[in-house]
């Protein structure tokens, strides 16, 4: 019997990638390389999935336009399963990536048609017995796909598939408000924040402590942290394994996470333990890093 597809819901975008050949002049000019990409969380974890030879469905909502139809048609020739809405009304998200000379970047999301997904782009034959969600927590983070992204994971829970959540990003975590949030991933399997995010998450500022602490009050049964130039770690709240980073010249982060969130969700598919997935995450993650973009 074919295996279930990793099911991934969250946001699909095109980056403006600018990489700054020197420290940037604020109020001036700075020389740099700018390209067009293909972003977003969750289109990133989709693609590199699909580049392992993973079978991967998105579930996103993208704007009825030149960059929204780009975007799909790079993602299905990638050989993801694309279930992307497309909307009549709102552009395709898009977000400007300032990439500084340090390989370091700011983004400038406008996150658009994300913003409307709803409950009935939600594909019901891809929840079922045996497969996997992956929610990214952009989806979580704004009003208006909330409801979208709360029904996704209760349909995975009604059918029996395993549940991973990447929290998304410190800043709107705390606008959100962290009880809420703790509320709404509560009893997933897998939660895998990177540093900033299990900080604000528990309010512990050890790596090592706060994800002890995320495993007891958000109710989980594993949490992953990446911890940049330190590798990663993971916890069940009892043990904990390290991962020492790849060493790589780092030209861009740009959807470091992402990579790293695939190789761990491709590892464990196969029956990886911790230490052989964080390995194998950490492995892409540095391979995300060595070049610019979010994707191969």
């Amino acid at each position: 019997m074919t295996p279930a597809p990793i099911v991934v819901v969250g946001d699909l975008m095109v980056d403006v990638v600018a990489a700054a050949a020197a420290p940037l002049a604020h109020a001036s000019d700075t020389e740099a390389r700018v390209r067009w990409t293909g972003g977003g969380a969750a289109a990133n974890v989709a693609a590199w999935l699909a580049a392992g030879g993973v079978p991967v469905a998105l579930v996103a909502r993208a704007g009825d336009d030149v960059a929204g139809r780009g975007a799909v048609a790079e993602l299905a020739a990638a050989g993801v399963d694309v279930r992307v809405a497309l909307d009549a009304e709102r552009p395709t998200g898009t977000c400007v990536v300032v990439i500084g000379a340090d390989g370091e970047r700011t983004m400038l999301p406008d996150r658009g048609a994300n913003l409307a997904l709803a409950v009935g782009d939600l594909p019901a034959e891809l929840f079922v017995d045996g497969g996997h969600l992956h929610l990214s927590g952009y989806v979580l983070l704004h009003d208006g796909p909330r409801p979208a992204g709360l029904a996704a994971l209760e349909r995975a829970r009604a059918a029996g598939m395993t549940i991973s959540v990447d929290p998304a990003s410190a800043a709107p975590l705390r606008a959100a408000g962290v009880e809420a949030v703790l509320g709404w991933i509560a009893g997933a399997d897998v939660l895998l924040p990177n540093r900033d995010e299990a900080t604000v998450l528990t309010g512990e500022a050890d790596p090592e402590r706060a994800a002890r602490a995320l495993v007891a009050v958000a109710s989980v049964r594993e949490v992953v942290v990446t911890l940049r130039a330190e590798g990663a770690l993971w916890t069940d709240g009892a043990r904990v394994v390290r991962a020492a980073p790849v060493d790589v010249d780092v030209v861009d982060t740009t959807g470091a996470g992402d990579a790293f969130a695939a190789g761990w969700l491709a590892a464990r598919r196969d029956g990886a333990d911790a230490g052989e997935a964080l390995a194998a995450a950490c492995a892409l993650g540095a391979r995300a890093v060595g070049r610019v973009g979010a994707r191969l």
